[in-house]
């Protein structure tokens, strides 16, 4: 969402509380860091996605003059095993009648085949056009050759917007389970499940009523024995979780996590040895010189063997400004890779090695000095 710069002196007094609190940029672990792109013909841009495609990686997030206006599309860059490409623009709101509107929240995902031995899907990109959150609608476009080419755009059913910001998650059977959730009738977290990956779709919830926790933007976990866990953005300023126990079907109710967060996006992704990594702001709200702020900074990552107890993990970002919104896969040689808005100029893109990442305890959710 739009954010309002802070006022100098608020600045500099985030900058000395970021600076006592001693946190490191170049954490253990951190393999790589890098940009998706140095320059761009947009001037703004936000809100990236990753996938693991047999090609390479492939990012994409949207761009344009900034958030909301109609010039905003939905731009990709892939990876050749060695750098980023130049971005390109993909997808973007124009409609038939003429009238342009912006596009929102890409989401790249690579289904698994349904079973052993047959052809993996088409690499598929989500993202929403329309003049607002409370008024946009879900699209769908698909690539068979690792984001190179895309189908036309496809506008997803009534009541369907794919994927509000962050990827699904594919359970056994096949089917697709996609995090979702809406704005307009106060803060909803939903899910939306396909079982053909994008063809028809089924809508469960909303989980909840929206007013002990106004939440959006879910990010789900996978855990044994057919169990899924959420971790959700919160105008509370703090992480919240739901549970289900029967793959996705039901939920319970949505607590508190007990960590902070400035009501920013967030993500996370169940790793392979069973740990859970997640990537967010570790602040909540902050009173100085009298007003509340919601920083964006730092960005972290904590690591969790059973999506309870957090441990911290590392600091991507300690300077002033925005870094936000992460989106974090693991790839097939088991390094994790984030990406994320920086200063809502470029994409930041990080590689972790979770088997280096050096885990320190949270008590009380506080970020150890």
């Amino acid at each position: 969402m739009p954010t309002t710069p802070l006022p100098c002196a608020i600045g500099l007094m985030l900058g000395l509380v970021f600076l006592v609190a001693g946190a490191q940029a170049a954490a253990p672990g951190v393999v790589k860091a890098e940009f998706v792109f140095q320059k761009a013909p947009f001037a703004r841009c936000h809100a990236s996605t990753i996938a693991e495609t047999a090609d390479g990686l492939v990012a994409a997030w949207f761009a344009g003059k900034g958030e909301g206006h109609p010039s905003v599309g939905i731009w990709l860059s892939r990876h050749d095993g060695k750098a980023w490409g130049p971005p390109v623009e993909v997808a973007n709101g124009a409609q038939p009648d003429g009238k342009r509107f912006p596009c929102w929240n890409p989401v790249l995902f690579q289904p698994e085949a349904a079973r052993r031995g047959a052809r993996r899907p088409r690499l598929q990109l989500f993202y929403k056009v329309g003049p607002s959150p409370r008024a946009w609608w879900g699209v769908l476009k698909t690539s068979g050759d690792g984001g190179k080419t895309w189908s036309e755009p496809r506008r997803l059913p009534d009541g369907i917007v794919g994927p509000v910001k962050n990827k699904p998650v594919q359970l056994a059977d096949g089917s697709i389970l996609c995090g979702s959730s809406t704005e307009h009738a106060g803060w909803r977290v939903h899910f939306e499940l396909t079982p053909d990956l994008g063809k028809t779709w089924q809508r469960i919830g909303p989980i909840h009523d929206g007013k002990t926790f106004a939440a959006i933007q879910p990010t789900i976990l996978v855990h044994p024995d057919n169990k899924l866990q959420i971790l959700c953005r919160t105008k509370q300023c703090v992480v919240s979780q739901s549970w289900s126990a029967d793959g996705g079907k039901s939920w319970g109710a949505m607590t508190d996590t007990g960590l902070p967060n400035p009501c920013s996006g967030i993500d996370a992704v169940t790793l392979r040895d069973g740990r859970h990594l997640l990537v967010y702001n570790h602040v909540g709200r902050l009173k100085l010189l009298g007003k509340w702020v919601r920083p964006r900074t730092p960005i972290n990552v904590a690591v969790s063997a059973d999506g309870r107890a957090w441990q911290a993990a590392a600091v991507l970002e300690t300077m002033l400004g925005e870094f936000s919104y992460p989106a974090v896969i693991q790839t097939a040689d088991g390094l994790v890779h984030i990406t994320y808005t920086w200063q809502r100029l470029r994409i930041k893109h990080v590689v972790l090695d979770p088997a280096k990442l050096r885990l320190r305890p949270m008590p009380d959710g506080t970020w150890p000095q």
